[in-house]
Formats: C-alpha cells, structure tokens, sequence
C-alpha cells in the first residue's frame, strides 16, 4: 500500500533577510496545501517538557499551494558531450576496464548510445555476462559472453561491430593483477577471451547522448549500473586483436579511427573533481557526471603499495557508481520567498499542511550583521551526515545497540516507501559500498522538528538541538542563529564578532575549515560551550560552490556503519585523508577538554560533583545548585547524562589547566568503551566495570581569554527545558553563558 505523503525541502539551508528561498514540494493524496511560515522553538513533544512550539510569521508566501508529486531520477552516471559524433550504424570498437559489483542483477549500461531498441550498447545482460546489442528501433542483436563476470573483479571488456560484413565481436577478460578485486593473483583463469557471431542488422543512432554506467529508458536514465569504470574509449572503427592487447596490458589507444578516450585518472586537480570526465581524444566528447560518481578509487592496475591517489594518479583511475545513488532530487520550484528584512536570526519552517498530512520544511537565518553578543552554532553538517538513515530499518544490530525495542513512526514508514529520497552516511549502497555523499538538495527526515529516533523514540540531532534553543528564548537570552555551512564558508570570521558560542547536542562532522576556525577563534579569546558529545569527530569536506553537498569517508577506526576500501581513504573533494579527526593528530580533547569515549542508548544518568567544582576560583559555574548530584531528569532517557559521552583525558590532549567539574557515573554495561581504544578484546569494557565510561563536565581557561565549556553528554541540552527551565542544569549552564557573553571574566 502506497502511503499518502506530503513533503519538501528548499534550496538552501542558511539565509540572511533579502536572500530568495526557493521551496520544492511534493506530495500524494493532497492536491493543494496550506504554507505558513513558523519560527520554531522547541520540537520534543514529551508530555514531561514544554511540547512542541512553533510561532507563526507573517510572510507573503503564506497561503495555498498546488501540490503534484514529483518524481527524482537516481543513479550516479556519465553524460558523453558530442555523443552525436558517435554513430552505431558505422563501424566501432567499445572499450573499458570495469569492476561490476552487482552483475546478476540484471541489464546494465557501460557505454551505451541507446534509447528504445535503438542503437549501441556495450553492458550487462540478463545473465551477467558482458553483451553488445545493436538495435534498428525495432529489432536487437545481441552478443554475449559465454560465462558471467564475478562481482569485485576487474575485467578488461571490449566490443566492435564491422558495418561491412556485419560481424559483431566481443571480449571479457579477467585482470589478474588486481591487488583490490576477490581475483586471487595464484588461481588460474580460463577466461573466454574473444567471441563473434554475424548480424543482417544494421543499428540506427538514436537521438540520445552517450552515457557510461546507464542507458535511456522510456521515462529516464535505466539499465544503471553499480561498479566501476576505468578508462573507456570509442573507435570509429573494428580494432585489432593486438591493438586492443596494447590497451588491455596498459597502452593507450591508437590514435586512428580514434573518437574519444576517457581519461579517468585525470582530472584530479580540478575542484568539482567527479562530475567531469576528461577526453583526451580529439573531439571533445568530455563527460558530466550525475548523482555525484565517486572519485577518488582504486582502478584496474592498482598495485596496493600508494594509498593516496595523490601519490600516483594512474592508478586511481576507477570511477564508481551506483544504481541508488542520490544527491539531488532536481524537484521544480513549488513556491519562492524573499526572506523579510525584518525578520529576526532563528530556526524557521516553511509548515505545510492538507487535512492529516503535515510537514516543516526548516531553514536557518542568520542576520545581516551580529545583532547579539552570542551565537547558536546549529551542526548542519551532522545534520547531512545522518539525512535519511535508514539502517534504523533494516540492520539487525541497531536494537542490540540502542537497548530499546525499535518503534517505527510515520516519517519511517514514508521514508521506507521512497529509496529515491536518497541515504544517510550510515547507509550502503545496494551494492554493499558505504554512501560517502550525502545532500540536503532532498527530503530530510530528521530535518523535521519532531523527529525522533525509531531505536530509542527519542529526538535527535535537529530536533534535540530545539532543546537548546527553547531555553535560550525561555531564559530571554538575545542570540543570533549561524550555521556549520557558514562556519565552513567564512573562517573565523564567522565567529570573531561573538562573545560565546553554543555548540549544539552532537556537533559530530567537521571539515578542515570548521575545525580551523573553531581552533582560532578560542586561541583569540573567543568562548564556546560544548553542550553535547562525539563532537569534533569525522572529517568531511565539501566543494566550495556546493554546500548543499557532503563527503565523508569512513576509515579503519571510530564507530562506524561502513569502511572504505584499502586505497580509497582519500577524499575526492580536497584530497585529504577521511577517517576520525584523532587519527590525525587532532584529537577533540585538544579544543574541548573532552572526547568520545562511549555510546548507548538504554538509559541517561546524573552527574555527581567533583573536588574541582568547590575551588574558589571556579566554584561560580555551581552558584544556585545544592545537591552533590543534579541532572537525574531529562527528555532523553531521564538524565542529562546519556547517549554519547565525552571524558577528560590529558593523554590524548585535555590541557592540564582544565578543570574536572563533575562526572556520571552508573551507566550500563549498555555504553561499551568507544572502539578505536580498543587494542584488545576483553571483558570488562562496560559501563558496570571500566571507569572510563562517564560524562565530564569540564572547564578550562584558554589564551587571550578564551575559555570551553564541556558538557561531554548529549542528553545534556535535552534536561535543560525540563521545568520550564528551572533546573540544576539549566543553572549550570547560565552561569557559565552569563560569564562568558560578557568581556572580562
């Protein structure tokens, strides 16, 4: 049964008052909708908090709205300039090296010029085996090789068809020297290297452009593949046995009869490396990639001794792509609106409603200028890292790993009925690979006020973070609201004219930039509060022009869904190393006093005081606060301790000036330590049993007056609306922001 939907998202995510916002919508069982503007304030819809708050704005895009559902073409593929240059009904040779991972799952483009039985087309039959068809629009031909392909084994394959005598050709051979591929070097291969039959049909050429990885299909790209493609070409004429010998052992093409030769180890230097496939033939048939093929890849000569593509490009040269993949939905524009000058900096929503069916479309505006002395910092970038997860739905470990029986919402449901929504950084591809870019250029589920986790039922990242803007506006603090994109765009100076700025619940994802900034901005005497955990962990990087999208790569180390392949820990995007910030030296204790020491999702504890809260020279951040415990309340799981956790550790950098505030303790054999400590296997690594298991609660002074506040807990901002905000937690914190929003301390 097909779920009736209605849902969005706007083009960008960050905007300034006079900026032009652009909405897509799309829905079913709704042919209108009602928009309002809302400025939001708090998503969790607990019964033990404030609910759910959201304040309508007046704004002239408010009204109806036509509503049709729209469709979104996946798959990552290249479209061939000049493709018209390339004609199936002459004579040609089709060449590649590929590596398939998903060969049994039916047609798959390689190098195709086909649309409709029309045509050329060197791919991957029924079978599993390579095919070249050649079609007039009514009639197909095809060849095939007499043996299917193996998954993850790279294969030279090449095909021609001789106009003349009609004879069609093909070859599928087994690259033995792939270090990366399941081929092992000392099994013999029997391989049939070279098969031909002969057609009375001749091909017409369709009024389509070429495309590697697809072909066209009668209501889009079809026939995707999942696997990689390296160094391709296309002859005007049948090439020799020798010739393409010459190719298959290294050689480049020979120039006659010559229409292009897609060089996929250049490139590399480019900014927007990935979408663009160079042609170093004479024709200019360069390629522009769709749904973002992912750079950066080992290839078919990959000798396993340069990890970096950096450091021999040559061979580098796999470009991999996905039947699923997603980065932009391509919807068209279902209302526009210019941002009101007047409108103050917050978290907004364009809400979108038709009888049962409602959605918030969220956007961030930030001010023309700093209005207040502190900045909400809202972790966009996290926010992609987990748009659209969806191993809540199908992975049999997320329950042993939450400790909760999985309850499912709408949003999950909806979400499930829609791959073509695209994946979270914690997903596979259907191939097994992990998804490495992620987008908000899509529906986001968790970009959604009341979104909770299916696992634990309750709010995460977006919606956790309205926590914290709740008891900003609770408590009549004045702020402006900033975003990690802008952090990312503008350097410090992004965060130079405030006094302190607030970190969200899971500030997790950070590129180089943020990092950078973050880390020159307290050196210069700026003030952050770290109010989660497992911040200032993986590296992401995106393209200066595009924002919107995101790409990670999951290493050898840290708590992840997936790892990349040996050779491929390089990002495409800037050609720096992926992985956990720690494995590059830059360990978050170093920023924040703490780090990622555990994660469970079963139950959140309370702090208890430690002798450095009752020093005269920091005794201040308790000022109000009674009890040696305080925080054993909170919207996440009862206590402010909880989810993730951070500890202080002065081995890997927590400066010796910081100050040990305060520790949870109690917490199950649910929160294991963090894997990247574990050398060894053993019992005892839970909760119950290693001391290292805890929340800190940190302070520490910094040069030029600078300080961090640490709440090393990511259920902290989820107690600080309990009661109204009348708490020990909440006290805590204004102390601490009350201090550090002014100049002197």
């Amino acid at each position: 049964m097909r779920l009736p939907f209605l849902t969005g998202y706007c083009d960008r995510l960050s905007v300034q008052p006079g900026d032009e916002l652009n909405f897509m919508v799309s829905g079913r069982g709704a042919s209108q909708a009602t928009v309002h503007i809302v400025r939001l304030i708090h998503g969790d819809e607990n019964p033990t908090g404030p609910g759910f708050i959201e304040r309508e704005v007046d704004a002239s895009c408010n009204g109806i709205v036509e509503v049709t559902e729209q469709t979104t073409q996946v798959g990552s593929y290249m479209v061939i300039t000049n493709s018209e240059l390339f004609s199936p009904a002459a004579s040609f040779t089709l060449h590649a090296f590929i590596w398939p991972t998903t060969p049994s799952s039916g047609q798959q483009g390689l190098i195709t010029r086909w649309s409709d039985n029309c045509g050329a087309a060197l791919s991957i039959n029924n079978n599993g085996c390579l095919a070249l068809w050649i079609g007039d629009g009514k009639d197909t031909a095809e060849l095939s090789a007499s043996a299917p392909m193996q998954s993850h084994v790279w294969y030279f394959v090449a095909a021609s068809f001789d106009a003349g005598s009609g004879v069609m050709s093909i070859r599928q051979e087994a690259v033995i020297n792939a270090y990366n591929s399941r081929l092992s070097r000392i099994v013999p291969r029997d391989d049939t290297r070279r098969q031909t039959s002969t057609t009375a049909l001749r091909a017409a050429a369709p009024e389509v452009d070429i495309l590697l990885a697809g072909y066209h299909g009668a209501s889009g790209v079809a026939g995707l593949y999942n696997g990689k493609i390296d160094r391709a070409g296309i002859h005007a004429r049948v090439m020799s046995d020798s010739e393409l010998d010459s190719v298959r052992d290294g050689g480049l093409p020979p120039q006659e009869g010559m229409l292009s030769y897609w060089d996929t180890t250049a490139g590399y230097t480019d900014n927007g490396i990935g979408d663009r496939l160079v042609d170093l033939g004479p024709n200019a048939m360069h390629g522009h990639g769709y749904n973002r093929p992912v750079r950066a890849m080992t290839g078919y000569n990959w000798a396993g001794r340069d990890d970096c593509f950096r450091l021999a490009p040559e061979q580098f040269g796999g470009i991999y792509y996905n039947a699923d993949a997603m980065v932009d939905c391509k919807w068209q524009p279902s209302f526009t609106w210019t941002i009101d000058s007047a409108l103050p900096s917050g978290v907004y929503a364009a809400r979108l409603s038709a009888g049962e069916l409602e959605d918030h479309i969220a956007f961030f505006v930030r001010p023309k200028s700093p209005t207040s002395k502190i900045a909400m910092l809202m972790p966009t970038a996290s926010y992609l890292a987990y748009a659209n997860e969806r191993f809540i739905l199908d992975s049999p470990g997320t329950e042993a790993v939450t400790g909760h029986t999985s309850i499912l919402h709408d949003a999950d449901y909806v979400l499930g009925q829609h791959p073509e929504w695209g994946s979270s950084s914690y997903d596979h591809h259907v191939d097994g690979a992990g998804v490495c870019y992620t987008s908000y250029l899509r529906p986001v589920m968790g970009l959604r006020p009341k979104h909770r986790m299916a696992t634990t039922g309750v709010p995460w990242q977006f919606a956790a973070d309205l926590s914290i803007i709740y008891w900003l506006e609770q408590l009549g603090y004045a702020y402006d609201v900033i975003t990690d994109e802008d952090l990312h765009r503008e350097g410090i100076d992004c965060l130079s004219p405030y006094n302190v700025v607030l970190n969200g619940t899971h500030s997790e994802y950070y590129s180089e930039e943020m990092l950078d900034a973050s880390e020159e901005y307290v050196a210069s005497g700026g003030r952050i509060m770290y109010l989660g955990a497992n911040g200032y962990y993986w590296v992401v990087a995106f393209r200066d022009a595009e924002p919107w999208c995101m790409e990670i790569r999951k290493l050898d180390a840290g708590s992840r869904a997936w790892q990349a392949a040996p050779g491929e820990y390089y990002m495409a995007t800037t050609g720096e190393k992926g992985g956990i910030w720690r494995n590059r030296g830059r360990a978050p204790q170093k920023l924040t006093g703490v780090g990622f020491t555990s994660e469970g999702m079963d139950e959140s504890k309370p702090y208890r005081r430690l002798p450095d809260s009752y020093n005269p020279k920091i005794a201040w951040v308790f000022d109000g606060v009674e009890n040696e415990c305080f925080g054993d309340f909170g919207l996440a799981l009862n206590g402010a301790a909880g989810l993730e956790l951070d500890r202080y550790d002065l081995s890997w950098g927590t400066p010796p000036n910081t100050y040990l505030l305060a520790s949870s303790e109690g917490h199950s054999d649910n929160y294991p330590h963090v894997s990247e400590e574990v050398m060894f296997n053993y019992p005892g690594l839970g909760g119950t049993q290693d001391f290292q298991i805890r929340s800190d609660l940190t302070y520490m002074e910094t040069t030029n007056g600078g300080a961090v506040f640490s709440t090393g807990s990511i259920a902290w901002g989820q107690a600080l609306p309990c009661n109204d905000g009348d708490n020990d937690v909440s006290r805590i914190t204004a102390n601490v922001l009350n201090r550090l929003m002014t100049k002197g301390r």
